[in-house]
């Protein structure tokens, strides 16, 4: 029941966050990598972090950094790629959990989701027998995962339940009392509140802003001012925890963009080309942490005189690779004269589906055919020359030897590959080193990297 205080009268909200969720996976499958700082994202030169765990946090690495600035803050760290396959099976047992308790289970991404346990077959939703049922819930979740953790907030509201689960990082649970709302968020930054990004921050700071405590000192009408009618509404309604947003199931995205405005009009081929790396790169790592893929790239550009014109590729597969939406994004700017330069560029994707489909040679927006692993060409049934895919031993990836048995690729360069043959069940293990082509040594399964 909503209450004219702008939340519900029990805490009846869940909310879940899985405990540095790709790196712990990749901690749970590689036994000689507990315990110790492991990275996840992009390795080439322009990659990004997607996932740090808490061992490499503490030496000051957090998603979306550049990997470049990661490996010098954790030179010692275990760098991998994605295994986007196998952070889907945990996260579809986690949604699984989740489904059990309530009809209404809002995935956010593959390691988030609000649940409204008041839908539920739930009776008793008193703090002490939620703070039971968030452990029960924590508990059977590590068991049929195979040793993952989660942090479970609950509260009157999705904010509260947010702010909660935030509170009980890493591995705890947190419930907010009903009427203890104000309380609990008045010493949080101001950042805590959802749309609140630096841009705003900066705004904020100006009147004097830190906490959220201070955005309650402040008028509804200089909040209007500094922010806008309607980020200033929003933000006044949150610092006085009033957030009556329902829990909705089949919350589906249709696309994902990154759109980057400039101070002055960019003319540069190069400066462009970098940002469409940056942008992929970023909206790849949205899309692998909803569990998608996209089959239309898009890419928006914004003239001096503010006509905007976009150009779209619908591939005749799907893709989470941050390399493919960066090599078509760019082929479509090759459509468009830039000498009057742009004042905005965005990279987009949409048409999502659950399963890669993704062909070995995409077209590019030209029609070519292109891929970026070759060794030789052969001819197709068609007469066109195209070149042999062979399989990427990236940082990570699962393998499988017929001697040795199962593994993971620890690193490969100079025609070799090396891996450690280790499985979560078998504890950590040895390290060898093979000839790329070796033909006892294979992939077990596609790995999707980000790039």
């Amino acid at each position: 029941m909503q209450e004219g205080s702008g939340h519900r009268r029990d805490a009846s909200i869940l909310h879940l966050d899985l405990d540095a969720f790709f790196a712990a996976v990749e901690q749970r499958d590689k036994p000689s990598l507990r315990g110790k700082p492991v990275i996840v994202g992009g390795l080439g030169g322009r990659g990004v972090v997607s996932t740090a765990s808490y061992e490499a946090r503490a030496f000051g690495v957090h998603s979306a950094m550049p990997m470049h600035e990661a490996r010098r803050l954790c030179p010692h760290g275990a760098y991998l790629t994605g295994r986007f396959g196998v952070y889907r099976e945990a996260s579809a047992i986690v949604m699984g959990l989740l489904a059990e308790l309530s009809p209404l289970v809002e995935p956010l991404s593959l390691d988030e989701a609000f649940v409204d346990l008041a839908a539920g077959p739930i009776d008793d939703l008193s703090p002490d027998a939620l703070t039971a049922l968030a452990q029960r819930l924590r508990a059977t979740l590590t068991e049929r995962t195979g040793g993952l953790t989660a942090s479970v907030g609950v509260g009157t509201s999705k904010f509260m339940a947010k702010v909660a689960s935030e509170l009980a990082k890493p591995d705890g649970v947190r419930v907010v009392v009903p009427g203890t709302e104000l309380e609990t968020i008045a010493d949080l930054p101001a950042r805590a509140i959802p749309g609140v990004g630096p841009a705003t921050m900066e705004r904020l700071t100006r009147l004097g802003v830190t906490t959220i405590a201070d955005i309650r000192a402040l008028s509804r009408g200089e909040l209007l001012r500094e922010l806008g009618k309607a980020q200033g509404e929003a933000v006044h309604a949150l610092a006085y925890a009033r957030d009556t947003r329902p829990v909705v199931t089949g919350r589906e995205a249709k696309s994902i963009s990154i759109e980057d405005t400039f101070e002055g009009d960019v003319t540069d081929r190069a400066e462009l080309d970098a940002v469409i790396e940056r942008d992929a790169r970023l909206v790849t790592m949205k899309l692998a942490g909803q569990g998608q893929f996209a089959r239309t790239i898009t890419l928006k550009v914004k003239r001096p005189d503010f006509t905007i014109l976009s150009r779209s590729l619908t591939l005749h597969g799907a893709t989470d690779r941050a390399d493919t939406v960066a090599r078509i994004a760019r082929s479509l700017l090759d459509g468009i004269p830039i000498e009057t330069g742009f004042r905005l560029l965005g990279v987009g994707v949409a048409g999502f589906t659950e399963a890669a489909q993704e062909e070995l040679f995409e077209p590019d927006a030209a029609g070519a055919t292109v891929t970026s692993i070759a060794t030789s060409e052969t001819t197709t049934g068609e007469g066109s020359l195209r070149p042999r895919w062979v399989p990427s031993f990236t940082p990570g990836a699962d393998v499988e030897h017929d001697a040795m048995g199962r593994g993971w690729v620890w690193g490969s360069g100079l025609g070799r590959v090396t891996v450690r043959f280790e499985t979560a069940e078998t504890g950590p293990g040895p390290v060898r080193t093979f000839a790329l082509d070796d033909p006892a040594l294979r992939l077990v399964a596609a790995t999707t990297p980000v790039e």
